[in-house]
């Protein structure tokens, strides 16, 4: 029994370094890129042809930052079944795959708001759009 247990710890180290080796690759690029593409979103522009043109990058950014938190959230998944076991030697991976998701949760989570901001946003400023166009019509058709 004690040796299955050894085995069993083997082979699920072994699938850690797997997976420990995407979140790595995740984790780099959520600090190098998505961070900063995030923290560019904070000051929108005040035209709406402007903000137009940052949500369509916004998009193109978030089809890549939605592919990562993906591949992370596949990743942790597999590592569930950690859980199951109670080995002292696995503490140490446990805590590690504790920070990536925490990493990986919060990141994903500034995704969906910063996604939701600039959809109100837009559709806000299209709203004002309409209504001083329709502040426009109304000044004009009143002057004749």
């Amino acid at each position: 029994m004690l040796s299955n247990k050894r085995i069993q710890e083997l082979e699920l180290v072994m699938e850690f370094e797997k997976v420990e080796e995407c979140f790595k690759e995740v984790s780099s690029w959520i600090e190098s890129v998505g961070r900063k593409r995030l923290k560019e979103t904070i000051n929108l522009d005040d035209s709406l042809e402007m903000l137009l043109q940052a949500q369509k990058q916004f998009k193109e950014f978030d089809l890549v930052a939605s592919e990562y938190c993906k591949r992370g959230q596949e990743a942790l998944k597999k590592m569930n079944q950690w859980e199951d076991f109670s080995f002292v030697d696995v503490h140490s991976y446990r805590i590690k795959l504790q920070t990536y998701g925490d990493q990986l949760e919060e990141f994903c989570t500034q995704l969906d708001e910063t996604r939701h901001r600039v959809c109100e946003t837009v559709r806000l400023y299209e709203f004002f759009d309409k209504v001083r166009q329709g502040i426009r019509c109304t000044e004009e058709d009143v002057k004749t």
